[in-house]
């Protein structure tokens, strides 16, 4: 038998009517006319061949295959209510599946912290991190493969929508006993001559960027490039190089006793992007979530990546304190 056959309503007629045991009850708690709900009934019982009701002048009551169907369809009803309930969610952004792609540095700090606070607002909502290389971030978003990315700027074409979160400053990390963690702040001369590690080709390629911006006496060049930003802090640490990295990443340079300098003339600036596909419709949860992020994520860079060391301010000359004045010595005797 079709299951298009009988409607939700001809159930949630009969049930009404089972559970009240008047018609007029029933069709008080529907909206409807009695004369209506009788019709339903009695539509739904052409539909199933059998009665489900003994009907005397007196009352209404349930017959033997009515007694055996009503169980299946409060079942059904429950059901339906939980559908309903979950299109709620759905539409209201507070139940859904998210997925979101972020490289490590961000993936493991930034991006949990932000699911727990958005947890907090949307408990029925789960989101799922992917950990991303930065030069493969607008790719997973136009396979598909996560429905947004959060990461450094990147190229990306006109089926990739950008929307820049933060800023975060090209910044020197190295360990208190290197040399030029003994400066307030660098300039791109002081970098030469020194070791320097970049963590993979995104960062290697940002470094040669900028070596391409500087004056060819200028320029510096990484003696050592690494997968994983977790490594070049490492080297860092034991002071065998320093490595220039996003402020962003103090969340975790900080954990390795590294100190972060500015390296100014020029200051180079990086930001961080939120991708999603241009042209496809986020899910309700999904377009929250991303709404949570573009909110969240500059008090998070606050509150957990310190500040680069302020300028020095330029010394106060004080002025030299006039001597005191001595009263003229009276002549009168």
């Amino acid at each position: 038998m079709p299951l298009i056959r009988f409607t939700l309503r001809q159930i949630e007629a009969f049930v009404a009517v089972a559970d009240l045991h008047s018609f007029s009850a029933a069709a008080e708690r529907m909206g409807l006319t009695a004369q209506a709900v009788s019709q339903m009934v009695a539509e739904l019982e052409t539909i199933l061949s059998f009665r489900l009701f003994d009907r005397t002048t007196r009352r209404v009551g349930l017959s033997s295959a009515g007694r055996d169907f009503l169980a299946s369809t409060e079942t059904l009803l429950r059901h339906v209510r939980a559908v309903e309930s979950a299109a709620d969610d759905v539409r209201n952004r507070a139940a859904g599946l998210v997925r979101i792609g972020a490289p490590l540095v961000l993936a493991s700090t930034a991006i949990p912290a932000a699911i727990k606070a958005y947890q907090a607002l949307r408990p029925k909502v789960v989101v799922r991190v992917r950990d991303i290389a930065v030069d493969a971030l607008v790719d997973a978003v136009a396979a598909g493969d996560v429905d947004m990315a959060v990461g450094p700027d990147r190229p990306a074409g006109p089926e990739i929508s950008r929307l820049a979160l933060f800023d975060s400053p090209w910044v020197l990390w190295c360990s208190p006993q290197h040399p030029l963690a003994r400066k307030r702040q660098l300039s791109w001369p002081d970098l030469r001559d020194q070791s320097l590690v970049a963590a993979g080709r995104d960062h290697e390629r940002s470094v040669a960027q900028m070596r391409l911006n500087a004056p060819e006496d200028l320029r510096v060049t990484p003696v050592d490039v690494v997968d994983n930003i977790s490594t070049a802090l490492g080297i860092a640490a034991q002071g065998l190089a320093a490595t220039l990295a996003p402020a962003y990443v103090g969340v975790l340079a900080t954990l390795f006793g590294l100190e972060m300098r500015r390296v100014l003339n020029p200051e180079t600036v990086r930001k961080v992007c939120l991708y999603t596909a241009q042209g496809k419709a986020l899910s309700p949860a999904a377009e929250g979530f991303a709404e949570h992020l573009a909110a969240w994520l500059p008090g998070w860079l606050e509150a957990a990546v310190p500040a680069a060391p302020a300028t020095p301010p330029p010394p106060v000359r004080r002025a030299r304190r006039a001597a005191p004045e001595v009263p003229a010595r009276s002549t009168r005797r």
